[in-house]
């Protein structure tokens, strides 16, 4: 989409995904603080509301929005780094990608990430997203602080010591605060990985989830629908040097097997579902196993090429593999067409307000499906069973829940919409989105937006 500082749209937003759209009524593309606040006093003095959209790579209509969207690509810098004690501060539209290879020249790195590095660092912390490791929590756990601004035009900066209440809601804010200009974050020494990729039986790998989730720094696991055999990965941290793959082997196992030959065989499951149960026991058989020694930043992300949508929940660690094991035998019970594993990771509990983790050690468990192929049916018969066993939704995906049913599974939840209704009062920062999952802002009589 382009932009104008005039607010002009002149066409669509749609995600990485392709299957969620919007056409916003203005789009802006600030690229300072200042600017920031002008565009959201615009959209107030026009009536519309304030949707900002990170790179694209949520899954749910979290950002869609006829009101005014807002891009924060032009913000994407470096702004402070301080190496003795691992703070960094940068613009809120910087990529993780982008932030890592900068952290690597000063020596740091994030302590843990996801399994892709093109989320904006806003929209990864605004939705919880995760990694992998049963002692390490989220990435907006890694916040030390938060520069908003606010419905009135106003910046706040909120942090554990100057107003920790605003900070516990603001590091998973939904966008539902106002709009993350700036974060710092708390990073580490550089620090190196051997990645161990792996397969065993799936009633194994499953009965051991908890004990090798404790034993690893980072582990993780998939289960193909209708194949007895799972794969594994186990990131630890070693005192090797790194060893970087070269360019060759480097596409031959992260593009060519791990993407155009894995797209090949969804687009034969799409054509043909009847032969899904084979050929993910084909995908299974034919995985090998693979080691690799590298910087942290290398072995915890690969490129995704293969489009899909997704789904997750965040569960009770204890209840994780009950969880596969249930999602498994729903698939197999009625023949669904599922040619994407179950993805299985686990985090830490941590004390952001409306985290998934919030309170409590947690395994996640994520199921997806190939573009073009019918995921509904899927995603609602896995969602009941996510609900019996107490899930959270990872804000950032598909799935059918609405506030009042959140409410329970959050023990905070009410601080976070008491801290919502102070900084928002009039909901600028809603869409149809937010008032499904939070509802509307219940502010009250007289109130206004307060910055700092």
């Amino acid at each position: 989409m382009q932009g104008s500082g005039s607010g002009a749209a002149t066409s669509g937003w749609r995600n990485w995904a392709g299957d969620q759209s919007a056409t916003p009524a203005a789009f802006e593309r600030p690229g300072s603080v200042e600017e920031i606040a002008s565009a959201v006093l615009r959209a107030g003095e026009r009536g519309m509301r304030v949707r900002v959209a990170g790179s694209g790579h949520s899954f749910g209509d979290a950002v869609c929005t006829d009101g005014m969207l807002m891009s924060l690509q032009a913000m994407a810098g470096l702004l402070d780094v301080d190496r003795s004690s691992g703070l960094v501060r940068v613009q809120a539209g910087i990529t993780i990608g982008r932030l890592c290879a900068l952290l690597a020249e000063h020596g740091l790195a994030m302590e843990n990430l996801g399994d892709i590095d093109v989320q904006s660092i806003a929209g990864a912390v605004s939705t919880a997203t995760h990694g992998t490791g049963a002692r390490l929590q989220n990435l907006s756990s890694q916040l030390a602080e938060v520069t908003l601004v606010l419905a009135d035009g106003s910046v706040m900066r909120c942090s554990p010591e100057r107003d920790p209440e605003a900070f516990a809601a603001a590091r998973v804010g939904l966008g539902a605060l106002g709009v993350i200009a700036e974060v710092s974050l708390r990073c580490v020494p550089a620090f190196t990985l051997e990645g161990v990729d792996s397969k065993a039986p799936l009633a194994q790998t499953l009965a051991s989830f908890q004990e090798m989730a404790l034993a690893n720094d980072h582990y993780e696991c998939y289960a193909f629908p209708y194949s007895p055999t799972a794969l594994t990965r186990t990131n630890n941290r070693t005192e090797q040097p790194p060893r970087p793959p070269g360019r060759l082997s480097a596409y031959f196992d992260d593009v060519l097997m791990t993407n155009h030959a894995f797209g090949a065989l969804c687009r034969l499951s799409r054509r043909a579902p009847s032969h899904i149960p084979r050929i993910n026991r084909l995908v299974t058989a034919l995985a090998s196993g693979r080691r690799r020694v590298d910087s942290s930043h290398r072995i915890f992300t690969s490129p995704r090429l293969v489009r899909f949508t997704e789904m997750e929940y965040a569960l009770p660690r204890a209840r994780t593999a009950e969880a596969v094991r249930r999602v498994m035998e729903l698939v197999e019970r009625e023949r669904m067409a599922v040619p994407f594993p179950i993805e299985v990771r686990t985090v830490a509990a941590d004390d952001a307000l409306l985290s998934t983790a919030s309170g409590r050690d947690s395994g996640f468990v994520a199921v997806h499906m190939f573009e073009g192929m019918p995921w509904r049916e899927y995603f609602e018969a896995v969602e009941a069973i996510m609900d019996e066993l107490d899930g959270r939704p990872h804000w950032g995906k598909r799935h059918f829940q609405t506030a009042e049913r959140l409410r329970g599974r959050y023990p905070d939840w009410d601080r976070f919409q008491a801290v919502r209704a102070r900084l928002d009062p009039h909901g600028l920062f809603s869409n149809a989105w937010t008032d499904r999952v939070l509802g509307p802002v219940r502010a009250p009589s007289g109130a206004g937006a307060a910055g700092g």
